[in-house]
């Protein structure tokens, strides 16, 4: 079965027949949305439509299918094979990484005890978002960030749904792998979110090389300290930093020896440089490649690559 007909087994089968019938390319679609007694929404090629019971998608609410508690019952079922018990870490978490790497938001009535997550109740809204591997999207910034005297420390900076992701697993597994002009290196993947490696009972779903090791749903300051002490990588790669904790976690992997690739949410490095926690990065030119994404030429373009002094390489 290929991985558009496996994506369409976890819907209910209301949803899985009008599903079914759209007629989109399966690679450009990044998300579909249901919400109790609202319409159904898909994400496809960067923007939103709604989507008629016919299969027909519309940018009008007007016609679109209303997503009933029973669909979102009935796939909750599906994806959790009958057994929402069995899925409780994940659900705490907020998502569910089904089979294919494909990653389900969840939201409804949080239940507080000790003032952590214990679960999530009711749950009446489910984000599906689709796994995507574009092996070669990395190619033309690999030369810029490593060469024969090593891995520059890399940021890449993006806005949402630019791809930001998607490059990071491409550079990684570039680099597990190796080229003709590179060998391969030791690669420890903190996959806070299991959205690099997209790991389903415990196997990474996305090829991330034949050299990378992976800590999945492990916070991303643990885990970069954690594969430091067990794995040796030779480099470490994180996605959406953001916290304090994970700026030390960075200094600790760079002061290790170890390179570091990482993401960040934003549209320059001066949005980087205005926010507090991250502002050191650069004032201290921690890391050595800062790469800028946009969305206006497809998924990971670069718009630009500066050097650790902020020069445009």
């Amino acid at each position: 079965m290929d991985k558009e007909q496996e994506l369409w087994k976890v819907f209910s089968v209301r949803l899985r027949h009008i599903l079914q019938e759209l007629q989109l390319e399966f690679d450009r679609l990044q998300e579909i949305r249901l919400r109790v007694q609202e319409p159904l929404l898909v994400v496809y090629d960067n923007q939103e439509f709604f989507v008629e019971e016919s299969g027909r998608l519309n940018s009008e609410m007007e016609g679109s299918y209303i997503v009933t508690m029973e669909d979102i019952r009935n796939t909750l079922d599906f994806i959790s094979r009958y057994s929402l018990y069995a899925y409780e870490d994940e659900i705490r978490q907020g998502f569910i990484t089904i089979q294919g790497g494909h990653r389900v938001g969840i939201a409804g009535k949080v239940v507080m005890e000790d003032r952590n997550i214990k679960t999530i109740r009711h749950i009446s809204f489910l984000n599906i978002r689709l796994s995507h591997q574009v092996k070669g999207c990395g190619n033309d910034l690999l030369p810029y960030i490593g060469d024969e005297n090593g891995i520059r420390h890399t940021l890449i900076i993006s806005p949402p749904r630019c791809g930001k992701t998607t490059l990071l697993r491409d550079l990684i597994r570039q680099l597990s792998d190796g080229t003709k002009k590179r060998k391969g290196v030791t690669v420890g993947v903190v996959d806070e979110r299991s959205e690099i490696g997209a790991c389903y009972q415990g196997v990474p779903q996305n090829d991330l090389g034949k050299r990378t090791d992976v800590l999945d749903c492990c916070p991303k300051a643990y885990g970069m300290l954690m594969l430091i002490r067990s794995m040796s990588p030779v480099v470490v790669a994180v996605d959406e930093i953001g916290s304090q904790e994970d700026i030390e976690a960075i200094e600790y992997v760079i002061n290790a020896g170890c390179s570091i690739l990482a993401t960040v949410h934003g549209n320059s490095i001066e949005d980087i440089r205005n926010k507090p926690v991250l502002r050191r990065l650069v004032e201290e030119r921690i890391f050595e490649r800062y790469v800028v994404l946009n969305n206006k030429g497809g998924i990971g373009h670069i718009e630009r690559i500066f050097d650790a002094q902020g020069n445009s390489l």
